[in-house]
């Protein structure tokens, strides 16, 4: 039986993570000098890529595990600890070098694209949303839970999408408080995200401990 929490979990977490409009001021950054054509191809492009490298997670992540030898309620607990960190991050409002550094936004104002890299990969798509769509994507393995977290993935592409093709608006309504307000509220979301993560990958490698978590 399906449990819908499980993706309405997936979902608040995937956009926490992916934080669409947290991307909108590099985006607007980085599109600067082009044109208002080129700026809707950039979002087209960099929309189809998160998708293709979550779906990419969803499909492979856990035969990449078993390759490493990597259990799944470690890389669970690794993870959540990552996530957490994001979270915490967007809590202090401050930037989250495990997403994008410094050093990688001033090289990627020299590229000619700067869809794939570095909006796609590693500023929506990083770590952090691949780790989350792992962990979701094998708590089931029938082809209906596959289909419907292909399906969350799929949804925050459409946000991403919407996110920058109307950036210039969305920045200039909001302004910095607004978009600082919506970080914090992500980042206690995703903290207690992973903090659950954190919790059922400790009960599973330590038995034990799944009477009291």
């Amino acid at each position: 039986m399906l449990n819908w929490n499980e993706y309405l979990q997936l979902s608040a977490g995937l956009v926490a993570v992916v934080k669409p409009l947290g991307a909108i001021p590099i985006f607007i950054a980085l599109t600067a000098a082009r044109t208002r054509d080129e700026r809707k191809h950039t979002a087209v492009l960099c929309a189809i890529a998160v998708f293709l490298v979550l779906l990419a997670a969803l499909l492979a992540g856990e035969p990449i595990l078993d390759f490493f030898g990597i259990g799944l309620p470690a890389f669970r607990v690794a993870g959540g600890i990552l996530v957490l960190l994001m979270g915490l991050s967007m809590l202090h409002v401050s930037p989250d070098r495990s997403r994008h550094t410094p050093e990688e936004t001033a090289e990627s104002c020299d590229k000619e694209s700067v869809a794939i890299v570095p909006l796609a990969i590693p500023l929506l798509s990083g770590p952090g949303a691949i780790s989350t769509t792992i962990v979701y994507g094998h708590m089931g393995h029938s082809w209906t839970h596959y289909l419907l977290v292909g399906g969350v993935i799929f949804s925050v592409a459409l946000l991403i999408l919407l996110a920058l093709m109307t950036a210039p608006k969305i920045s200039e309504v909001m302004g910095n408080t607004g978009m600082n307000v919506v970080t914090r509220l992500m980042g206690l979301v995703l903290a207690s995200i992973a903090v659950e993560f954190i919790a059922k990958g400790l009960s599973a490698l330590f038995p034990v401990l799944a009477g009291t978590v």
